[in-house]
């Protein structure tokens, strides 16, 4: 078998699981029910393979927390970014970002954190708005603040 999955420690991977449930709609590919410490879930979400570990110093898996947020991030495009974000925020996810509108670049997006430290952006794509486009828009951008 060849591929790639994201791995990510948390606290307790059945916690985790159920809230990632609650959130997005994912396809369980297996769980374990082990003492806490011990477990891992795998499940994948439009596609990518996430492997989700019990946090175990014994064997160097450190989760990160709410305060210390790992420096990646999972950014996932939805169907419906306010009802994506409303189920995050309803489950107990904090915000970094609200949902926000950008017309030009024809997206929406949001961020937050979740309980086990994780930082997660979504997405919306309106309408497609080429690497070409989006640079010209920025550049735009930039030089209309810098001549403010």
């Amino acid at each position: 078998m060849v591929g790639v999955e994201l791995d990510m420690v948390v606290t307790d991977s059945l916690k985790a699981l159920e809230l990632y449930e609650g959130i997005f709609d994912i396809e369980l590919v297996e769980a374990s029910k082990l003492p806490r410490g011990e477990n891992e879930v795998v499940f994948t979400l439009y596609g990518v393979r996430f492997h989700l570990l019990d946090e175990n110093p014994q064997f160097h898996l450190i989760a990160p927390t709410p305060e210390h947020p790992q420096t990646s991030w999972v950014n996932v495009s939805v169907p419906n970014i306010k009802e994506t974000y409303s189920k995050a925020m309803g489950l107990g996810c904090a915000e970094i970002q609200p949902v926000t509108e950008l017309p030009d670049y024809g997206v929406a997006n949001a961020i937050f954190t979740d309980p086990f430290g994780y930082v997660w952006m979504l997405h919306q794509v309106y309408k497609e708005v080429s690497h070409e486009e989006r640079i010209k828009l920025w550049e735009e951008k930039k030089r209309e603040l810098t001549s403010d």
